[in-house]
C-alpha cells in the first residue's frame, strides 16, 4: 500500500514576487488555508498520512504551519476562534511530517531524488502544491491510488490544455486503454506547439514506483540544465509501464496570478454555497 506523499517545496516562487520574497509560495492562502494544506488534506483523503517535504532556504514557515503554536493557542483558548484551527489540528494529529533539504535547485527530478532518504524503497505519491485540485466524487490522489492498486506502475495525472500553452508543461503521447487511461509511449518537457506530441499535459500529481530513484540518478540534465522528471518517466515507460490518467475534477495553476485568482473565486463560491 502507498502510505507516503512527497511535497517538493524548495522552489523560489518567482512568478509571485514580491509576495514570495520572504514567504513560501506554498503558504499563500486561498481563502483561509494555505495552498500546501489543501495538498496535505488531499493526501490524507487518499490514505497517505506519512507526509514528506523537500524544502529549501526560507521555507521554515511550512514546518511551523504543521506544528503546534502554543502561544497562539493560549491566546485563543476558550474563544470562538479555536474552531478555526480544527482542520490543521486534525492533520497534525493524523500525520507524521518529515523534512529534508534540496541544497541546489536542479529541477523537479532532482527534488524527488532528494526525497529518497525520507521516502525509502516504497511506492509514493508526489504533490506539487501550487497545482490546486478538486475532485468530483473523490480527490485526484484518491483516484490515482485506486488505479495504482490495479496497475502497480507509475501514474501521472494529465489534462487537455490549449495547444498554445503546451510549452509550459510536460506533454505525453501514448496508446489509449480507455477514455481516461493512456499507456505512455512518449513524453516531452515543455515542447513548442509544433513539437508537442499532443495537448495532454502532466499536472502536479504523480504516483511513482521506487525504481524511479535509480533512473533519476542516471538521467542527464535536460532543458534549462535541470534534471527533468519527464525524462526519467519516459525511460521508465520504455522499460516498463507508465499510465497517464485524465482525472475527474478541476485543477487550478496557483503558481500563476490568474490561476490563483480563479482558484480563490472558485473556493469563495463554494464557501458561500455552504452558507
Amino acid at each position: 500500500m502507498i502510505k507516503k506523499c512527497l511535497f517538493p517545496v524548495a522552489g523560489y516562487g518567482t512568478r509571485f514576487l514580491p509576495a514570495t520574497k520572504a514567504m513560501p509560495k506554498e503558504i499563500l492562502p486561498v481563502l483561509d488555508k494555505p495552498l500546501v494544506q489543501y495538498g496535505v488534506e488531499e493526501a490524507v483523503e487518499a490514505g497517505l498520512k506519512d507526509i514528506c517535504f523537500v524544502t529549501g532556504r526560507g521555507k521554515r514557515a511550512i514546518e511551523d504551519h504543521f506544528d503546534v503554536s502554543y502561544e497562539l493557542e493560549h491566546q485563543i483558548e476558550g474563544t470562538g476562534k479555536e474552531r478555526m484551527l480544527d482542520g490543521i489540528r486534525n492533520l497534525i494529529s493524523q500525520c507524521t511530517f518529515s523534512y529534508t533539504r534540496q541544497i541546489n535547485m536542479r529541477g523537479l527530478g532532482d527534488a524527488i531524488l532528494t526525497g529518497r532518504t525520507i521516502v525509502g524503497d516504497s511506492p509514493f505519491a508526489v504533490v506539487l502544491a501550487d497545482d490546486l485540485c478538486f475532485g468530483e466524487t473523490a480527490g485526484v490522489l484518491a483516484q490515482m491510488v485506486k488505479l495504482y492498486n490495479q496497475f502497480r506502475c507509475s501514474i501521472v495525472a494529465i489534462e487537455e490544455v490549449p495547444h498554445d500553452q503546451v510549452s509550459s508543461y510536460g506533454v505525453i503521447d501514448g496508446e489509449a486503454l480507455s477514455d481516461r487511461l493512456i499507456r505512455v509511449t512518449d513524453m516531452v518537457e515543455k515542447p513548442s506547439p509544433e513539437e508537442a506530441p499532443s495537448n495532454l499535459a502532466i499536472i502536479g500529481r504523480y504516483i511513482l514506483t521506487p525504481d524511479i530513484f535509480d533512473i533519476i540518478e542516471n538521467t542527464e540534465p535536460g532543458k534549462n540544465g535541470e534534471v527533468q522528471i519527464t525524462d526519467a518517466l519516459l525511460r521508465q515507460a520504455k522499460e516498463g509501464c507508465v499510465i497517464a490518467y485524465k482525472f475527474e475534477g478541476r485543477r487550478f495553476d496557483c503558481g500563476s496570478v490568474s490561476g490563483f485568482v480563479d482558484a480563490t473565486n472558485y473556493c469563495f463560491e463554494k464557501y458561500k454555497a455552504k452558507g
